[in-house]
């Protein structure tokens, strides 16, 4: 079996960045609310390493670190008043609006993560390992589980109250528009694909653009602004 160790720093120093990052922003902005979510799976994939749950470890803790980094790049560029990838736009433009949930910021954020970022950093993975996406498919499959377990509890976490939702409140129907099984299912796709077309890089990187630009798009409408719940469904 794979050796553990020489990737247990990387992982812990992304762990780090987003602990960093959990103390320094506002606790109601968007991008603190999608961290809180992050660091969750994150601290999670570093326990199953630890305990031996994957088995390949370095495959596991390449990809959980290529899929970190991408949403550390994306923060580390908004916070110079750079434009970061289309996917992440929404949420950082709109991370402050009063008239967005909790929930709809931690969505947007798994949104561009799961949707842009995972098929890239699979892609990034192969070439750091050396390897073909199949070969890390038990990897994404075991990640993808846990985001998926995670995305559950973030919702009923997050959801505006102790009951479910009403069917009068519109946060009802934007969250049956988006489902992270399906993302999940197309990013595994993409992630073939863009290996597939690795010698044909002007076909990548607009496959990669359109993907961004698509994935950003369905940001936009988890972050619409909805404002707070129905009177008639707010607790006494």
């Amino acid at each position: 079996m794979a050796q553990l160790e020489h990737f247990t720093t990387p992982v812990d120093a992304v762990l780090s960045r987003m602990r960093a990052l959990d103390a320094e922003l506002p606790e109601r902005d968007g991008v603190a609310v999608f961290n809180r979510v992050y660091l969750t799976v994150t601290g999670e994939v570093d326990r199953r390493l630890d305990s031996g749950e994957f088995p390949d470890p370095r495959a596991a803790a390449t990809l959980d670190v290529r899929f970190a980094e991408r949403y550390l790049a994306a923060v580390d560029t908004a916070a110079r008043d750079r434009r970061p990838p289309a996917c992440w736009r929404p949420l950082f433009q709109l991370r402050r609006h009063p008239g967005v949930r909790p929930l709809q910021f931690a969505l947007a954020g798994i949104n561009a993560h799961v949707g842009h970022d995972l098929a890239l950093a699979v892609v990034d993975a192969c070439r750091s390992l050396g390897c073909e996406p199949a070969d890390l498919e038990d990897e994404f499959d075991r990640v993808g589980d846990l985001l998926v377990a995670l995305e559950e509890q973030v919702r009923e976490d997050l959801m505006p109250g102790p009951d479910l939702l009403q069917l009068a409140d519109p946060l009802t129907h934007l969250l049956g528009s988006w489902s992270l099984e399906r993302a999940r299912d197309a990013t595994w796709a993409t992630a073939r694909a863009l290996w597939a077309l690795r010698h044909c890089e002007d076909v990548a990187e607009e496959f990669t653009e359109r993907l961004d630009a698509a994935v950003g798009f369905a940001g936009r409408m988890l972050l619409t602004p909805l404002g707070d719940r129905p009177v008639a469904d707010r607790a006494p």
